[in-house]
């Protein structure tokens, strides 16, 4: 899981050091959720698998980690947005070479996958 979380972290925070994310108002969040996605799944298929679920604990298996990974992603985003309400910048954040650029896409993933990770404990709790 420590793996999966990693490699998510710094896939995210290469595209963005690198400039590959669209930075259009639509193309760079649905790139940007595309890589939450696939993050949370992985997650979810590999708790199902390393706990040696069946066919329907793989499947609650990854729609708890699916739903809880956009819960995370929207309190992540709320988070973002007061954080971004302190700072004045000219430009929008996806524009700017600003640190907290950075450190909001990390930190995005990284609660996404929190949210992924505790809606698996809440499903694990109550089997």
């Amino acid at each position: 899981m420590r793996l999966i979380i990693l490699i998510a972290v710094t896939t995210i925070l290469l595209l963005e050091l690198s400039d590959a994310l669209p930075k259009s108002s639509v193309g760079g969040p649905m790139a940007m959720m595309m890589i939450v996605f696939l993050a949370v799944l992985a997650l979810g298929l590999y708790e199902a698998w390393s706990q040696k679920r069946g066919v329907l604990g793989w499947l609650v298996s990854i729609v708890a980690s699916v739903i809880g990974g956009f819960l995370g992603a929207a309190v992540a985003s709320v988070i973002l947005e007061v954080l971004l309400s302190y700072f004045s910048l000219a430009v929008p954040l996806a524009e700017s070479q600003h640190p907290l650029r950075y450190i909001a896409s990390g930190g995005m993933m990284l609660l996404a996958l929190l949210g992924s990770w505790i809606a698996l404990q809440i499903v694990n709790r109550s089997r």
